[in-house]
């Protein structure tokens, strides 16, 4: 007898058997996940470079350019899309469904490592990556306010002690801090001050980094003793820089305070959040 014969002959069973298979589908339907945005684990790296001050065209051209160039030689990688913007460039790479995530990591460092030598000199931090799943979204959003601290101030705390607590927390993926940006100190030069005294751009900037160098100073000894020097010389607000010597004229100082100003601000100051008509 053939296969189909059993069904034949047995007419009740067979009856009973589709009920059974039609009433197990219908409960199954009704049992699918259905999203908007499915959990899909795609192997997606993120790196991000900043350099505060810089404009887009510059971050695109001094550093997005050469990190493209060196990922691009990376196998396995199906797309590549890069944003840059008032001091940060972020590149999203997304990999094969097939490729090994731990390995296209090395591969991402290995590159990051290789682009260095073609980076500004003066970007405060090296390029970082993490890993990035695009249908990932927000679980919670937290929104801070002061009636103490300024915003730069606020945004100090957020990044070095709350998103440092957050990240400690089992299972967090990412923390990410918007709004403002670091405190900073924002010298502000007069064009014809610089002119009176004949001091460029160039010189107030050689001057302010030689002012916050961080040197051994030496130590002083004897026969019997060693005394080590101490000095707290680093200028941290906008009060250290004003009397920052930038050039001598006729045997007199040129300071900072004759020829600008400096203030306490922000890095970034196109970055601002708002929270109910607060800042």
């Amino acid at each position: 007898m053939s296969f189909t014969g059993y069904f034949v002959t047995r007419p009740v069973a067979t009856t009973l058997l589709t009920i059974g298979i039609a009433l197990s589908g219908i409960l199954a339907y009704f049992q699918l996940p259905i999203a908007a945005l499915p959990q899909v684990d795609f192997p997606s790296i993120s790196v991000r470079a900043a350099v505060p001050g810089a404009s887009p065209e510059t971050m695109a051209a001094s550093v997005a350019t050469p990190l493209e160039r060196a990922l691009g030689h990376i196998a396995g990688i199906s797309e590549m899309t890069s944003s840059s913007g008032y001091g940060t460039t972020d590149i999203n790479l997304q990999f094969d469904l097939d490729r090994d995530f731990d390995g296209a990591a090395r591969d991402v460092q290995a590159a990051i490592n290789a682009a260095g030598n073609l980076l500004p000199a003066n970007m405060p931090s090296r390029p970082s990556y993490r890993r990035n799943n695009p249908s990932d979204t927000p679980l919670m959003i937290l929104a801070l306010t002061s009636d103490v601290l300024q915003r730069d101030q606020l945004f100090d705390v957020a990044s070095n002690v709350i998103a440092q607590k957050l990240s400690q927390i089992d299972g967090m993926g990412q923390v990410s801090i918007r709004g403002s940006s670091l405190p900073a100190v924002r010298v502000e030069l007069n064009p014809a001050a610089l002119a009176k005294y004949g001091v460029s751009f160039a010189d107030v900037r050689a001057a302010i980094t030689a002012t916050n160098v961080n040197r051994p100073k030496g130590a002083i000894e004897d026969d019997s003793r060693h005394w080590q020097i101490h000095v707290n010389d680093q200028a941290k607000t906008a009060a250290d820089y004003l009397p920052l010597i930038i050039a001598y004229r006729n045997g007199a100082p040129v300071r900072l305070s004759d020829i600008g100003t400096a203030v306490d601000s922000a890095e970034n100051l196109g970055n601002s959040g708002f929270l109910k008509d607060r800042k």
